[in-house]
Formats: structure tokens, C-alpha cells, sequence
């Protein structure tokens, strides 16, 4: 049973608001581009794998970046949609309908391995559906720099189009593309393992910016609005 990672001094999250970009962004965001400098940044987790997410959103897609503080990333798993989660991970869920059920689960590790599923149900009784595939999404993990110019951890980031959120339920579908000032609902968060591939449950860290009730990630009335400006 999992584990959640508390920070007593953290503050309650919020609404996340998603700034719009001028433009659709046909690529992946760069690291280096000014572009981030408008997006909203949230962190959590503790210090030594601290975690930052940032979105931004176009009329195509949504673009997200996580920078994870790592000095020992690892992995085993190279296809998509292993099970991925039983390694280490940044994770998002979106939910477009507010209902709590047929939401998306987007997981990247390390190196780039992606599952991307539906949820059908979550916790207690969690179903996900590896089937379903976010199609037409772009992704990729490039090493994270600290202020010296030194590896500090791995960043991933990824391009979401609305085109292939919308083919995994008719409800989903009815709230693609958003609008300026929608509301959605979601949650990140991360899961290191220190003990790496040998004793991956040893030490693990369960990390979420919404912290839920529970052994699971998958309670979505931790989930917090998404919300589109």
C-alpha cells in the first residue's frame, strides 16, 4: 500500500490557471523558450526531489513541462504503456468533464517511456484502460540544469492535442477544445523510488501537489480546477 508524501508547512493548492499562447505552438515547447515565462509554476514534494509543473494551452493543444530534482534517476520498463508506474514517473490526471470518472492519465518516465490511459473508475475501485491512446501527442525528457549550468534531475514535456483527448469518451469530447475561462479538473504528482530497481518499494516517495485522502492518487476530490484563461 502506498504511502502519500505530506509537507505539514505546504500551503492548500488552489486553482491552477492555464495562460493562452498568441499562437498554437505546433512543437514541443523548448525548455529555453520565453514562453514558459508566462506559464503559471507550482512545485511540490521534498526538496531533494522536488517537482515543478507548468502548462499553457493554444486552440490545438495543451502543452505541459515538469522539472524533477533528481540525482539518481533510473528506469528498467522501454515500451509504452508498461506499467510504468512500479518505476519512477511524473504523472498528470485531467478530468474535461468534472464527473470524477473517463478521465485522462498521462505518465513519462526518466527516459521517456509514456502510458497514457483512460480511467474508467478510480479508488477503490480503480479500472484503467491502456487501450486508449492520446493520439498525436508529442513528448520528450531532457536533462534538467540548475543555476551553474550542472545536472540536476530531468525535465519532461509534452504536447496534448485536444483532437486526441476528444476520442476518449463523447462527454470528454463535448469539452474539447476549451474555452477561455472553462474549468476543468486535475492533479500531478510523482513518484520516486531511491531504492531503485533492486528494492523499488523500499523508501519509495508517493508525492502529489493535491495531496488525497487515502493509499491512492486516484481520489478525484483531491483534484483541483484546471483552469483556461
Amino acid at each position: 500500500m502506498a504511502i502519500l508524501y505530506r509537507d505539514p508547512a505546504a500551503p492548500p493548492p488552489g486553482d491552477y490557471d492555464v495562460h493562452r499562447l498568441a499562437a498554437p505552438a505546433t512543437a514541443l515547447v523548448d525548455t529555453a523558450s520565453a514562453l514558459w515565462h508566462d506559464a503559471r509554476q507550482i512545485e511540490w514534494g521534498p526538496e531533494r526531489y522536488r517537482t515543478r509543473f507548468q502548462a499553457l494551452w493554444d486552440a490545438e493543444a495543451l502543452h505541459v513541462r515538469f522539472d524533477s530534482v533528481d540525482d539518481s534517476p533510473w528506469h528498467t520498463m522501454t515500451t509504452r504503456d508498461e506499467h510504468i508506474w512500479n518505476e519512477e514517473v511524473i504523472e498528470i490526471f485531467l478530468d474535461a468533464t468534472g464527473s470524477g470518472v473517463n478521465y485522462a492519465e498521462l505518465e513519462i518516465s526518466p527516459v521517456n517511456v509514456v502510458c497514457d490511459l483512460r480511467v474508467e473508475t478510480p479508488w477503490p475501485t480503480v479500472k484503467s484502460l491502456t487501450e486508449w491512446d492520446w493520439t498525436g501527442m508529442t513528448s520528450a525528457v531532457v536533462p534538467l540544469k540548475d543555476a551553474h549550468g550542472a545536472n540536476e534531475g530531468w525535465t519532461a514535456l509534452a504536447r496534448l492535442p485536444w483532437a486526441g483527448l476528444a476520442t476518449m469518451t463523447p462527454e470528454t469530447a463535448a469539452k474539447t477544445p476549451p474555452k477561455p475561462g472553462d474549468a476543468w479538473r486535475f492533479n500531478v504528482f510523482r513518484i520516486k523510488r531511491p531504492g531503485g530497481p533492486a528494492k523499488p518499494d523500499e523508501g519509495a516517495v508517493y508525492a502529489a501537489w493535491s495531496v488525497p485522502d487515502g493509499p491512492s492518487f486516484h481520489r478525484p476530490a483531491a483534484f483541483r480546477p484546471f483552469r483556461f484563461l
